[in-house]
């Protein structure tokens, strides 16, 4: 990544939570992290996998095409780490390593690639270290 690794990589859960009408806190701790993640550029990625089951799953919650696809472009802004044959690679390795869901597995080798040493999810166990990358369950 220019300009140094991101700390954290956010996954697509914490995202989703900050348009939850149905969970408020946890809105607000999500809504948090979104604003630190603008408040200090680089120091929080995501991946085009994030992007693409953010929209996915927005989407479904009704909420309009424009303003998923303006949401899109302005977190393009942070570090977003590219799906590539390295990543599913890496992936296929954390999947058997560590026993993971397919999907998991591209989030944590998406989070390794970029050089994060945290996982901001609610998917992966708390406190659970992959060699490296620290998994934070910011609702837990």
């Amino acid at each position: 990544m220019p300009g140094g690794s991101p700390k954290r990589f956010v996954d697509t859960n914490v995202l989703l939570y900050a348009y939850d009408l149905e969970s408020p806190k946890k809105r607000a701790q999500a809504r948090r992290i979104v604003e630190q993640g603008w408040e200090s550029l680089g120091e929080s990625a995501i991946s085009v996998q994030v992007l693409q089951e953010l929209q996915v799953n927005l989407e479904k919650r009704k909420v309009s095409r424009g303003e998923v696809h303006q949401l899109i472009y302005d977190l393009s802004i942070w570090p977003v780490v590219d799906n590539t044959l390295m990543i599913l690679k890496m992936a296929l390795n954390e999947q058997v390593r560590w026993q993971l869901s397919f999907w998991d597995a591209m989030i944590l080798a998406a989070a390794r690639s970029c050089g994060a040493s945290e996982l901001i999810s609610e998917d992966f166990s708390h406190g659970q270290n992959y060699d490296g990358v620290l998994v934070v369950n910011p609702f837990g």
